[in-house]
């Protein structure tokens, strides 16, 4: 593998940030936007009375409940430029419109933020990706060790809608909402700048843009002419090589787990250790690198599987020491039960089996179950490694009481040593809490 390079950008011109404009800066720069018969001014969504603190505050998603008037003839189309406003119609920021979307705007800037630059958002999304190129830097990556890592993070990085995975000279665009769809050629006309990388693969989330108002049968051919790129590739984290497809799940990888992945490596030094939901293999690599006895990965998904036995032999591993199953979660769980097995580290990573609010209380149930079969399987005063990737978990804050009841359930009981979440390169902001859905906590089973 060879060295990353230090330098991040091609040529990137230094930028001064500019000092914030007069209080009216977005109202005088919108009333100067250029006029036609077809698009008039820019429009401005005006909020209820007493719903702006939070969009003041910084939370971008203006959902359509808050909105009381939209001023603007012709009304504003998806994916428009637009204002929000308070009451009295001083505007707070500006975003992107979606008339079909619960979510009517995402702001993208507020008003103390203003300088000339604002409502322009080729120059916004530079500004952005720049920063977002810079806080890896300064998290370290890439690294010699490490070139897979999350570039932009949605709202944490505050371009909601917008996913971008970087895997060694790869870009992967996760797409999930009408706007990033529209500036689709300015987005990637920003990741080329890019030193590294030399292929973007743009994957729209279609069930997501549908909600968005998304014509998903253009998809297709919008995104026929993007970067030729590799169905596999290459990548290392934490000095551990991978193979992954890029036609896989999600992006391709997890990088969420990189870090949770490496204190696994730390913990297993001559332990036994089981896998569960093993996918291609990224907390099993890291055990047999930590020293594990042996390990066994168990995952449904043959395609996976395969990954994680090619990794095997890409790190020179001992293939005697680890193995792979396919096998469904819970039957395997019950045979090994039957079987009278146990191991000394035990790790549950199991897809998201709550995807909204709404299926959380039947997900408690499933989530509870796998976990006191695992806790079963966990020898006595062992540990066991237990994820959600369920936001609607992670944001409830009732994974610990799903914890308990499973203990309960499997006569154990447990302590918490460890509480986790995704990767420092997944950053989340504050005043949108939904961005948190990543739960990983680590269990003493006595």
């Amino acid at each position: 593998m060879k060295q990353v390079p230090t330098l991040l950008m091609k040529s990137l011109p230094l930028r001064c940030s500019m000092p914030p404009l007069s209080p009216s800066t977005i109202q005088q720069i919108a009333s100067n936007q250029p006029k036609s018969k077809s698009k008039g001014g820019v429009a401005k969504v005006v909020l209820k009375k007493g719903k702006t603190q939070l969009f003041k505050d910084g939370n971008p998603m203006v959902y359509s409940g808050a909105v009381d008037r939209i001023i603007g003839k012709p009304p504003p189309k998806t994916g428009d430029i637009v204002l929000v406003a308070d009451g009295t119609e001083k505007p707070i920021g500006w975003g992107m419109y979606n008339s079909v979307s619960m979510f009517c705007v995402r702001l993208m800037q507020l008003q103390h933020e203003a300088t000339s630059d604002s409502l322009n958002m080729e120059k916004l999304l530079e500004t952005r990706i720049d920063a977002a190129v810079e806080l890896r830097r300064s998290l370290g990556l890439p690294s010699v060790d490490t070139n897979a890592y999350r570039l932009i993070n949605s709202e944490g990085d505050r371009l909601s809608g917008l996913i971008i995975d970087i895997f060694g000279d790869v870009a992967v665009v996760a797409s999930s909402a009408a706007w990033v769809e529209k500036y689709k050629p300015e987005i990637e006309a920003c990741i080329r700048k890019i030193d590294y990388i030399n292929h973007i693969n743009w994957r729209p989330s279609v069930d997501i843009l549908k909600e968005d108002g998304v014509d998903v049968s253009d998809l297709k051919e919008m995104h026929s002419n993007s970067t030729t790129c590799p169905e596999r590739t290459k990548i290392m984290e934490n000095g551990i090589a991978y193979t992954i497809s890029l036609k896989g799940q999600k992006t391709g990888f997890y990088a969420d787990q990189r870090e949770n992945r490496q204190f696994i490596s730390r913990i297993s030094g001559g332990q036994k250790v089981l896998d569960i939901c093993c996918y291609s293999g990224g907390f099993a690599l890291n055990a047999m690198r930590g020293g594990a006895l042996s390990v066994t990965g168990v995952d449904s998904s043959l395609p996976a599987l395969e990954l994680a036995k090619e990794n095997v032999a890409l790190n020179n591993m001992d293939p005697g020491r680890i193995s792979f199953l396919k096998e469904d979660a819970t039957e395997f769980m019950k045979g090994a039960l039957l079987r009278d097995e146990s191991w000394d580290v035990v790790i549950i990573d199991p897809p998201k089996l709550a995807p909204s609010k709404k299926v959380l209380h039947g997900a408690s149930g499933m989530y509870r179950n796998l976990n006191s079969l695992a806790m079963q399987l966990t020898k006595r005063g062992g540990l066991l490694m237990t994820c959600s990737c369920s936001g609607a978990v992670t944001q409830s804050g009732i994974f610990l009481r799903i914890l308990q009841g499973a203990a309960s359930m499997a006569g154990r009981k447990i302590t918490v040593l460890r509480q986790a979440g995704a990767a420092c390169d997944h950053p989340i902001d504050p005043s949108y809490p939904e961005g948190a859905y990543l739960s990983n906590v680590l269990l003493r089973v006595s």
